[in-house]
């Protein structure tokens, strides 16, 4: 019976995950040919895609990697770079309250491709939700490291400019706010995230900006719920 169930989750998972596949299989391979343009082998990117998994941050250590940058610098570079996984981390809390066996896991898995598909993913009554939630982010981890992989091995066969490779994933983050704003009709939230996002960057630069629009993102999207709650505390 927990088998059926199992396997049930998968066959519903997979095909959400299908658009991920295809992303993270070229942007694992982009990156997977940077690392070996680079001087590291198979083991540094398996082990980076499977304990670090964090696109964008990995494209950064390819650099830092090859720089020989102090691991301080290394630290605060990532905190800095996917310091907006905390914010995932609150809007996925309802989510995962139920979640019990896997959910170290589902955090550690969170990525920005995950967090769209298991956001937007209302689970069937008959389905389990912690497997399907568990399927959706393994498979994803898994097209990642697939997908680096078979970079470091294409990147040994053949030799060209890796120049741009690396824009791979701004593509993808493109693609993914494309498919969310043509699958929502309210496209409040996403015009406030844009507008907060460009301006902060005109405010703080490009290189600083994440944090700020992160922040403010969150303070003008809890503002109606805030009036929400204490409106109905008022009426009661």
């Amino acid at each position: 019976m927990r088998k059926s169930r199992k396997i049930a989750a998968l066959r519903y998972a997979f095909p959400k995950t299908l658009p991920v596949m295809v992303g993270y299989l070229f942007l694992g391979m982009a990156y997977g040919i940077l690392m070996k343009a680079n001087g590291f082998g198979f083991l540094w990117v398996l082990a980076m895609s499977t304990f670090v998994y964090a696109g964008s941050l990995q494209y950064v250590g390819v650099t830092l990697l090859a720089g020989g940058a102090h691991p301080v610098y290394g630290f605060l570079m990532g905190l800095m770079i996917n310091a907006r996984h905390l914010f995932y981390g609150i809007s996925m809390l309802g989510k995962y309250r139920r979640v019990n066996r896997f959910r170290a896991y589902l955090i550690f898995a969170l990525t920005d491709e995950t967090f769209s598909v298991v956001c937007s993913e209302t689970v069937p009554p008959r389905l389990s939700r912690e497997w399907v939630y568990l399927w959706i982010s393994l498979l994803n981890q898994v097209y990642w490291v697939a997908g680096s992989l078979a970079g470091v091995l294409l990147g040994s066969l053949i030799t060209f400019d890796t120049k741009g490779l690396d824009f791979a994933l701004t593509a993808l983050f493109v693609v993914i706010f494309t498919e969310q704003w043509k699958s929502r009709r309210d496209h409040v939230p996403a015009l406030i995230g844009v507008v907060c996002s460009v301006g902060c960057v005109l405010i703080f630069g490009s290189g600083s900006f994440i944090i700020p629009a992160m922040v403010m993102i969150l303070i003008v999207l809890s503002v109606p719920y805030i009036r929400g709650k204490k409106g109905r505390e008022n009426v009661g």
